[in-house]
C-alpha cells in the first residue's frame, strides 16, 4: 500500500506545479496542458515511473461532464437540432479523415488492422478492445490513440488562441447554485457507475453530462460550476493523460509514432479545411465548426471551446457524433475492407 502510494502522490503535485506555471505563462488550457507536459517531462527526465491518481481522471471527467452539461439550454438545443445535418457532415468528414492516417501507416508496412485501429478518432479503451478482436498489435493501438489526443491538446488549443485568437463572447459567466450542484453531482456519478457497468463509452463523462445538460435544458437553468472546479476538472485529466508517456514510450517506436504525428497533422487539416467551408455556406461560428471536428476527445474539445468562449453544445454535439459513428461504423468497415482485399 506504501509503495502504491508513493508512485501516485507526486502525479497530482507535478500537475500542479505544471498549471502553475502554464498560467503564469498564459498557455491556453493551462490546467490541463501544464499538467500534461509536467508529469510527462517527469516520466522523462526521471527514473520515478509515477501513475496516475487512483480514480484520478474519472473524476476530472466526472466534473467536466456536469461543467459542459450546464452549458445547454432550450435555445441551444433547438440551434443545434436545426443543424443536425451539418453536424451528421461534419462528424463523417471526421470519422472519413482517418482514412489519411491509415494510408500513412500503411504506406510504410504496418499490418491493416494496426494501421486501422490506431487511426480511428475513437475511445483509446473501445479501439484497443477492437483492436483485439481484429488481430491487431494492440500496444501500438494503445501508443497512436494516446498520442493523437495528446498531440491535438498540445497544438489545436494553442494554434486557435495565438493564430486565431479569442472567439467572440457567446455567454456571460453564470451564477453558482449550490443546491442544484449537490443534486447533479451525485446523480451524474450514478449514471456514470451504470453506465460503466453497462460497459460503454466515457462513462465517467457521458453519466455526469448526459443529468446536467438534461436539467439545464428542462429548466433552463443557466448555471455554472464554482470557480475553480473546472481548473481541478482540467489538472486531474492533464496529469492522468501525462502518465501514458515514458522515455520506453518514445524509443519503443519512434517511426511509428513519426507516422502517426503525421497522419494526425493531415487529419487536422483535413477537417479544418472542411470547417472553413461550412462555415463559409453557413452562419456557424468556423472556429467553433472546426473543434467540433478535430481528432480529439470530447472533454479535452470542449474545454477548449469553453475557455476560448465558443460554442460549447455544438462542439459537444459533434464530438459526440463523431465517438458514436466511430464505435458503431469502425469495426464493420474494417472487416468489409479486409474481406474485399482478400486479408
Amino acid at each position: 500500500m506504501l509503495k502504491g502510494w508513493r508512485l501516485w502522490w507526486p502525479t497530482p503535485l507535478m500537475g500542479a506545479v505544471g498549471g502553475v506555471l502554464a498560467s503564469l505563462a498564459h498557455w491556453p488550457l493551462p490546467w490541463m496542458i501544464g499538467a500534461l507536459v509536467a508529469v510527462i517531462l517527469f516520466r522523462c527526465a526521471t527514473p520515478w515511473a509515477i501513475r496516475d491518481l487512483p480514480g484520478g481522471r474519472k473524476a476530472g471527467q466526472w466534473i467536466i461532464g456536469i461543467g459542459i452539461g450546464l452549458h445547454f439550454s432550450p435555445a441551444v438545443v433547438e440551434q443545434v437540432t436545426a443543424h443536425f445535418w451539418l453536424i451528421l457532415f461534419g462528424a463523417l468528414v471526421t470519422t472519413g479523415s482517418s482514412a489519411i492516417a491509415v494510408w500513412v501507416l500503411r504506406r510504410t508496412g504496418e499490418d491493416k488492422a494496426t494501421a486501422f485501429f490506431s487511426s480511428m478518432p475513437g475511445g483509446s479503451g473501445e479501439m484497443v478492445n477492437l483492436g483485439l478482436r481484429n488481430g491487431a498489435v494492440t500496444s501500438r493501438v494503445a501508443a497512436g490513440q494516446s498520442l493523437r489526443v495528446v498531440a491535438v491538446v498540445l497544438c489545436v488549443p494553442a494554434a486557435f488562441k495565438f493564430l486565431l485568437g479569442d472567439g467572440p463572447l457567446l455567454t456571460h459567466s453564470a451564477p453558482v447554485d449550490w443546491l442544484w450542484l449537490a443534486l447533479l453531482v451525485p446523480l451524474g456519478g450514478l449514471l456514470a457507475l451504470l453506465w460503466q457497468r453497462l460497459q460503454q463509452p466515457n462513462p465517467w463523462l457521458f453519466g455526469p453530462l448526459l443529468v446536467s445538460a438534461g436539467a439545464s435544458v428542462i429548466f433552463d437553468l443557466q448555471l455554472g460550476l464554482p470557480h475553480g472546479a473546472s481548473q481541478v476538472g482540467q489538472l486531474l485529466i492533464g496529469s492522468g493523460l501525462g502518465c501514458h508517456f515514458d522515455r520506453a514510450f518514445f524509443r519503443r517506436a519512434p517511426s511509428f509514432l513519426a507516422r502517426t504525428l503525421l497522419g494526425t497533422a493531415l487529419m487536422i487539416g483535413a477537417a479544418a479545411l472542411c470547417a472553413l467551408g461550412l462555415g463559409w455556406m453557413t452562419s456557424l461560428d468556423i472556429r467553433s465548426l472546426t473543434l467540433g471536428m478535430m481528432p480529439g476527445g470530447i472533454a479535452e474539445m470542449s474545454l477548449t471551446a469553453e475557455t476560448l468562449q465558443l460554442s460549447v453544445p455544438l462542439v459537444t454535439a459533434m464530438q459526440v457524433l463523431r465517438l458514436l459513428l466511430v464505435l458503431f461504423l469502425a469495426e464493420p468497415i474494417y472487416r468489409r475492407w479486409a474481406r474485399d482485399s482478400g486479408t
